[in-house]
């Protein structure tokens, strides 16, 4: 059963630090800040989420990635990221994601990655390795640990 790895925030920009738990809301997740409102943040940016199998397999490309070193709010063990796409929904406890548009890789967040290429997980270049964004549809607390369902 895909999982909530972790809860990633800051208080602007990355890494986003992990919490073992948060308030989710239309705003996004308590505790976090996005220091570039143009880009990041908003109602259909509220939450993004990431894969850890995904995390992992660029590991073992070599990359220095981490959980959260990429803004990703929401690390997410063992989802098929092949499923996941604008209109789908995430069900964690109470919570209602729905995934708006992939995350565009930019400069802050170069340092998780050889040569400094963030392109890796860019959706136009690398189909199915790209962050999401998603909108609250149901707001309430998650946990890491809690079970999510994707539809």
């Amino acid at each position: 059963m895909p999982t909530v790895h972790a809860i990633n925030v800051s208080d602007g920009g990355v890494p986003k630090h992990p919490r073992a738990s948060a308030f989710v809301s239309v705003n996004g997740c308590e505790g976090d800040r996005q220091r570039h409102l143009t880009f990041h943040g908003g109602p259909d940016r509220a939450v993004c989420i990431y894969s850890l199998d995904l995390i992992d397999a660029l590991r073992a490309e070599g990359h220095p990635i981490e959980p959260g070193a990429i803004g990703e709010n929401l690390t997410l063990s063992g989802v098929d990221w092949s499923a996941i796409g604008e209109g789908t929904l995430l069900r964690i406890g109470d919570v209602i994601l729905e995934v708006t548009k992939p995350a565009f890789p930019c400069k802050t967040i170069t340092s998780s990655f050889i040569g400094s290429d963030s392109t890796r997980v860019s959706e136009k270049l690398h189909p199915g390795w790209s962050r999401w964004y998603c909108r609250v549809l149901n707001e309430g607390a998650i946990s890491a640990g809690d079970q999510v369902s994707v539809s």
